[in-house]
């Protein structure tokens, strides 16, 4: 089952795919608008031919919601209405500094760090969907 992986952010977007247990980093979208947004990640889907999404959940280390995690449910839902594909949420705690120590580990110079940890972290939300399996 070929998997998209969503690192929901305020300015960015980070995407990623799995297929065969192992995922890759695909894109960061930038938000504009969110006629826009929804467009670009549904043709996405298409495109890639994406059987399911792995969103991730960022709750406080309490586990406890915030602002955030309300507005990713509001994603969510926004992206329900649009695509029968099933939807699963992962708690997302700490994945971007785990995204940010790969990045680091395999030598990426920190100017390009920035354009990838979006999608790095979408990586670690998918890895951790596929422990979970």
């Amino acid at each position: 089952m070929k998997l998209l992986g969503i690192d929901f952010g305020q300015k960015r977007i980070g995407l990623a795919v799995a297929l065969g247990g192992m995922a890759f980093p695909l894109r960061t979208l930038v938000k504009s608008s969110r006629d826009k947004l929804f467009s670009d990640l549904l043709g996405i889907i298409e495109r890639e031919g994406v059987e399911g999404i792995v969103l991730g959940l960022p709750l406080d280390m309490d586990g406890a919601q915030t602002l955030t995690t309300r507005q990713v449910l509001n994603f969510r839902d926004s992206l329900a209405r649009r695509t029968k594909l099933p939807i699963h949420l992962v708690n997302e705690a700490l994945t971007s500094f785990d995204a940010r120590d790969r990045l680091r580990e395999a030598g990426v110079p920190e100017r390009k760090q920035k354009e990838m940890l979006d999608q790095m972290a979408a990586v670690c939300i998918l890895e951790i969907y596929l422990g979970n399996q």
